[in-house]
This record gives C-alpha cells, structure tokens and sequence, in this order.
C-alpha cells in the first residue's frame, strides 16, 4: 500500500502532463509561422529574412530572387526580436539548412521596447522541433514568462476562436498540412515564401494615429547586443549578414524628422563599427532608389501594398 502512494504522485503528473499536450494539439492554432518554420528546417535556401512586420510585408523573396537569381524565405514578422532572431538561425542550422546569407530588416521601433509577454514569446518557440536550440530558447527566453504561456500556449486566443478553429487545427496537424490557402484574407495573401501580400487601400483613409516616435535616448541596449551577437553568429557560421530599413511614408518622416536622424545616425554608427553593411533607404544616399509617396502603402507606418513591396524587393535585390 505504501509503494503504491508513492507511485500516484508521478501518474498524476504524467496524466496532467498528457492533457496538457492533448489541448495544445487541439487549441493552439496553425498559424503562418508553423509554415515559415517548416520551410526553413526541410529545405535550404540562400537568403533568409528576418525582421520585423515591414520586413515581412515588404519583402518578397521571390521578386528578389527574379532579380538575384537566388532562393530565399521570408522570416520576419510582427514581434520578432534580435534574441528571437539568434535561436531561429540555430535551429536551421541544427537541421542542416543553413543559408548563404541572412538579411535582417531593422526597423527603429523595436530597438526602443523590450520584448513584450504573452503569447509573443511562443510565436517561434512553440513551433521549434524538439532540438538543443529549442532547449537555449527555453533557457534564454520562455523561462521567464508567465507561466501561462508555457503551461497554457493557447490562453492568449479567444477560446470562441479556438473552438471553432479545432476541426481544421486538428485536421492540419494531423495530416502535416502546411498550405498557405488557410491564410488568405480580405485585406492579404500569406504565400509559401513567407511573404505577405497587402491588398491596396485608399490613401485618404489613412492617419498618423498610433504612431509614436522612436527617440535614440529610448533605445534598449539588449536589443543592439542582441543584434551584434546575431551578426557574430553569422561569422562564425561563415554566412554573409547584412541589414535593410524599408522605406517609410513621407508623412511619418515628415512628423518625427528629429527622432529619425538621430536613430539613422546611431545606426550608422553601430553598423560601421560591427562591420556590417547597412541599406537605409530612407538615408541621403538610398532615399530616392523607391518612392515615399503614400500610394505605395497601406498605413503610415511603412508596410507597402504587394505590388509596391514586389517592386521593392526587386531594387532591394539589385542593391544587394
């Protein structure tokens, strides 16, 4: 009797441990960074991207690579940092996928804010395969989290949204469905290449609201370490590494003219410094290779409609 009080205890644990597995199988949703991942651990390609929202809407490899005459994945997304960015490279190149050359899309924004909770910290992460980059991610980052996200990945998503989504969750993950179809909407296309593809929009409904400066005294020094440790990485890999900023509505550059120079400066700075070759094209020397005229894009932000951001990605590869 006494051994068998013994072994409740771990039963019970394996049995919670099981549920839990059973309801992130169930609840947590196929999304587009399932697909990017999936990508960048089956195949190889030359040029891999990674950055932020502007690099994901705005670059589209598969117009650079018209140009270039290379193949390439678009990482980048909404919420992606430097720290992510280091993990991300590990796990490709654990899995024997390890490109030419990474292109990282800075935008000023992320270098003034930390990495916020919830279930931003698991957009990658929780799509990892088992792997020893997966365990340094957990270590360097998920740890640290509410202990929701780990336990309860899916807390974070209306459980309406969830449970509606559960048939096609379940058949997808199941059947190893990695389609880009699921992800088209009304106002974009996720395409197999990572790029996303904004449908256009009229140019008088859009407003300066929301937008916020990016001031150099605000900058996290984390960040920059972050991303000197991402171009190191590289060299030590013996892969090429090299940066872009998109371009930016003339509106926006107009509003925070002095928060702008201020960063474009430090950034220069730092790039020169790390050795790393940085393309501005918002800089003197870059400003008039693509327009910043507010046709091309769909806020005052700086994410372009697809046919701006293929165009784009065509002079992004030439200058490349």
């Amino acid at each position: 009797m006494r051994s068998f009080k013994w072994i409740r205890l771990p039963v019970a644990i394996l049995i919670t441990g099981v549920i839990l597995l059973l309801l992130d199988y169930a609840l947590y949703p196929c999304t587009f960074i399932r697909n990017d991942i999936h990508a960048v651990t089956t195949e190889t390609f030359d040029d891999i991207y990674m950055g932020t929202s502007h690099g994901k809407i705005c670059i589209d490899p598969d117009a650079a690579g018209e140009i270039s005459g290379r193949t390439g994945h678009n990482l980048c997304v909404g919420g992606e940092y430097p720290q992510d960015c280091i993990h991300l490279l590990d796990l490709i190149i654990e899995t024997g996928h390890k490109p030419k050359r990474i292109i990282y899309e800075i935008s000023p924004g992320y270098l003034v804010r930390e990495k916020e909770e919830g279930n931003n910290y698991l957009l990658f992460y929780h799509e990892f395969p088992m792997s020893r980059a997966k365990l340094s991610y957990f270590m360097d980052a998920v740890a640290k989290c509410d202990f929701r996200t780990l336990f309860f990945p899916w807390y974070e998503y209306p459980i309406s949204y969830e449970l509606e989504k559960l048939p096609q969750t379940v058949r997808m993950k199941w059947n190893k469905d990695y389609s880009a179809e699921q992800f088209r909407t009304d106002a974009q296309v996720y395409y197999s290449s990572g790029f996303i593809g904004r449908h256009p929009v009229d140019p008088s409904t859009l407003t300066m609201e929301g937008l916020t400066p990016s001031p150099v005294s605000g900058i996290v020094p984390g960040n920059m370490e972050n991303l000197r440790k991402l171009a190191q990485r590289c060299r030590e890999e013996e892969i090429e590494f090299c940066a872009v900023t998109t371009p930016v509505p003339i509106p926006n550059l107009q509003a925070f003219a002095k928060d702008y120079n201020e960063v474009w400066a430090y950034l220069k700075e730092f790039f020169e410094k790390e050795q790393i070759p940085w393309l501005n094209f918002n800089d003197q020397e870059h400003f008039a290779l693509f327009t910043h005229d507010i046709t091309a894009f769909t806020d005052m932000d700086g994410h372009m409609n697809e046919d701006a951001a293929r165009a784009f990605s065509r002079v992004l590869a030439g200058q490349l």
